[in-house]
């Protein structure tokens, strides 16, 4: 499974005022593990950037004076996305903007949708939060992730950080990583690693009776306190 967690930074908020994209950003996943095998890419919109726009990501005209069109780097960009899953927050927001930048560079490959099924991991939120904060930060303080480094919006550090939080938001790791070795959910069998049938036996540590009474009062202590113990069953 190719999953593709994707952001863009423009201009602006509306591509139908004339505003354009500025930044691209992709992470790949392959099995819910980051390969590594990411896009990015500045843009030329030759247009100003509205000031709003510049607070929130801090990039300027004077930066992007060098940088290749859409039009430029359309085919490329396409050709990396396709077939895969794109995972992006607030879909409709960047798939409307990629869309028109396509209709302008009047492109062969029309629509993002026609090439990939998208998922809008901001209704993901909203439905697993009704009621609550789902933007990007928000996210991260639930579920623990540090985002402290993230200053500025940027397409590809955003894309960085919405990876971490779709797999929290779907299930968390699904690896355990241990040195060199992998131990995954979706292991296949070749992957599996089998102990010799005459391997030693393991040693049981069984509590002693000291650990044991601890056991039992720290149980009742819950009881007590909460009215019910599961593990006095």
């Amino acid at each position: 499974m190719r999953q593709i967690v994707l952001d863009t930074e423009t201009t602006g908020l509306e591509p139908k005022d004339g505003h354009k994209i500025i930044e691209i950003g992709c992470v790949e996943m392959i099995g819910r593990k980051l390969t590594g095998n990411n896009y990015h890419q500045y843009l030329q919109p030759d247009r100003e950037i509205d000031a709003g726009a510049m607070e929130v990501h801090g990039i300027t005209n004077e930066f992007l004076a060098d940088k290749p069109r859409f039009a430029d780097i359309a085919d490329v960009f396409m050709e990396y996305i396709k077939g895969a899953e794109l995972i992006i927050h607030n879909a409709p927001f960047d798939i409307g903007f990629l869309n028109h930048e396509l209709k302008l560079a009047n492109s062969p490959w029309k629509r993002i949708e026609d090439h990939c099924e998208v998922t809008d991991s901001l209704q993901m939120a909203r439905s697993m939060f009704p009621g609550q904060k789902n933007n990007l930060d928000a996210l991260c303080r639930r579920y623990l992730i540090d985002n402290t480094h993230r200053t500025l919006h940027g397409a590809l550090l955003d894309s960085e950080i919405l990876a971490d939080v779709y797999l929290m938001m779907t299930g968390g790791q699904v690896s355990l990583s241990l040195g060199q070795d992998e131990i995954g959910l979706g292991s296949t069998k070749s992957m599996i690693r089998r102990l010799p049938a005459d391997r030693p036996r393991l040693k049981v540590l069984r509590a002693t009776d000291d650990e044991l009474a601890a056991h039992a009062e720290s149980l009742q202590a819950i009881e007590k306190k909460a009215g019910v113990c599961l593990w006095n069953n």
